[in-house]
């Protein structure tokens, strides 16, 4: 068998592969059409950030298996397509975890006592130390944006310097927060009282611009702003404006929303440190991911074993066909809850009714929980680590069967409990493999969970229907189906709306003004 390595990594890596018996071949810094015409020799692929797995490279992929990316980030693989083609994504998620960490406190120390402006003012041969005066990080209160594996690490080094923790993360618990021994806050109370604010989320359509021109007028003036994590979280047109009217006093970033951010005002600003994407970037880092990628390859392609998959459990081929129907369906039903929840979760309670409870559960459940943590964990979730990661997050997950499914010949039903509130969502499988959503808390529906959704509740009105639509033709948003459930005539009711684009942040504000609309959230699922 085949593996083409299409980006730079260790040799270390290289030769795990080599020594196996699997042919490698190396070459990098192939064009898309280069890379096109070769992909269909191999079996395996390894790559980093650099080469880009589009829809269109996985059809010419006819003979790949899998694909290895040393490092954790996949915003260059076209996961749902790869899954289509029977393509297995895997990753290396923590092999970057204490070098992105430890980047991130340097850019912290960067720019607290100012060191690149005073190194670049030594080597114009001058002695401007009252220029240069800077702010002790001790006593200080540091905001932590996402305390995932990167997030909790930058606070245990952050805490060791006698820093102040307060951490927003939905997905943390108070009682793990104490063990953690950091403040779990809102995020407007995170803006109010840190001095220094960092980032350690994905970029998604609801953390894109998190810190914004709206988010940064909450901050103490003289706020200092890092961004190791993603570029695009940072509207970086706001930071400019900040940082150049003083109410931030100082910012590093390590990743941009276009890179190389060649045009970027901010590179012209004193007050403003930049790395070039440098968070994963230490000789060790590459080692060990590159170590451990060319480990899974050679596991899966000669032995079959699945590690560290981001897009397919560890289960048996035989059993795969029938499972996976109810594993897109258990995942597409908890990424469905999470993103229609806010605050911390206790606990997640999956119900298997019906046929779906004779089959093995683990794999399933394990789809409930990388639907739920995948939307606003800063590391990639998977099938293997999403177990792990509930339980360091203190969430007590528990499964129960019944044969009774009611009227359905087979029925999930995932709950979330946060504090004293409950949210459920339950579904089924159409014709054997189409999901459907059936239930949204008290409400009765029949959706598809699929693409954009907005899911709104109303008073049941005449009316609300209709400027519902009208708002969306307004702003040319098409309309692919609707879905009405109600508690009661002229009581509560529910409206999912599925459409073809992404619904701004402004318009759904619109829709949320509407006359007996109680609420609006979107929901992002895969097509």
């Amino acid at each position: 068998m085949k593996v083409l390595v299409s980006d730079n990594i260790s040799e270390k890596g290289v030769k795990i592969l080599e020594k196996s018996g699997l042919k490698v071949d190396v070459k990098t810094g192939m064009s898309p059409e280069k890379l096109k015409k070769e992909i269909g020799k191999y079996d395996g692929l390894v790559i980093r950030s650099a080469t880009k797995v589009t829809k269109d490279i996985l059809e010419s992929a006819k003979n790949l298996k899998v694909i290895g990316r040393a490092g954790s980030g996949l915003d260059n693989v076209d996961k749902v397509a790869a899954t289509k083609h029977g393509v297995v994504v895997m990753n290396t998620p923590g092999g970057n975890t204490v070098t992105t960490a430890e980047h991130t406190m340097a850019l912290l120390f960067a720019i607290a006592r100012k060191i690149p402006q005073a190194t670049a003012s030594m080597k114009a041969i001058k002695w401007e130390k009252k220029k240069f005066m800077g702010v002790e990080l001790y006593g200080k209160t540091l905001g932590i944006i996402g305390l995932g594996n990167i997030g909790s690490h930058v606070a245990k080094m952050a805490q060791g310097m006698g820093m102040n923790i307060v951490t927003y993360d939905p997905f943390l618990n108070e009682e793990k927060a104490k063990t953690l021994g950091v403040k779990v806050v809102e995020l407007d109370e995170l803006f109010k009282t840190a001095d220094f604010i960092t980032n350690h989320i994905p970029l998604t359509n609801e953390t894109k611009n998190l810190i914004s021109t709206k988010s940064i007028a909450k901050m103490k003036k003289g706020v200092m702003i890092i961004n190791a994590a993603r570029g695009g979280v940072v509207d970086e047109e706001a930071l400019y404006k900040a940082l150049k009217s003083g109410k931030v006093a100082a910012a590093a970033l390590d990743v941009f929303e276009t890179e190389p951010p060649s045009e970027s005002p901010l590179l012209k600003l004193d007050n403003f440190v930049c790395t070039p994407h440098l968070g994963a970037s230490t000789q060790d880092a590459q080692e060990n991911v590159a170590i451990a990628v060319s480990n899974q390859i050679v596991d899966y392609l000669l032995h079959g074993t699945i590690r560290h998959a981001v897009n397919f459990p560890s289960v048996s081929a035989d059993s795969l066909p029938m499972l996976q129907p109810y594993i897109n369906l258990a995942e597409r039903l908890g990424s469905f809850l999470s993103q229609s929840l806010s605050g911390s979760i206790d606990q997640i309670t999956i119900e298997y009714k019906g046929a779906v409870a004779e089959l093995m559960l683990e794999p399933i459940s394990i789809a409930v929980l990388k639907g739920i943590l995948t939307p606003i964990m800063e590391d990639a979730v998977n099938f293997i680590n999403a177990p792990l990661i509930a339980k360091e997050r203190g969430i007590e997950v528990k499964e129960t069967t019944s044969q009774d499914a009611g009227d359905y010949h087979n029925m999930l039903v995932v709950r979330i409990k946060s504090g004293k509130k409950e949210s459920m969502v339950a579904g089924m499988l159409h014709g054997k493999k189409d999901p459907r959503i059936i239930q949204i808390n008290c409400f009765a529906v029949e959706a598809v969970p699929e693409g954009e959704m907005l899911v709104l509740y109303n008073n049941d009105k005449p009316g609300v229907i209709g400027s519902i639509g009208t708002m969306l033709s307004k702003h040319k948003i098409n309309i692919a189906g609707m879905q009405f459930g109600r508690e009661k005539k002229g009581g509560k009711a529910i409206s999912v709306v599925s459409v073809d684009t992404t619904v701004s942040k402004e318009i759904l504000e619109k829709i949320k003004k509407l006359p007996n609309v109680l609420s609006v959230n979107q929901i992002h699922l895969p097509s």
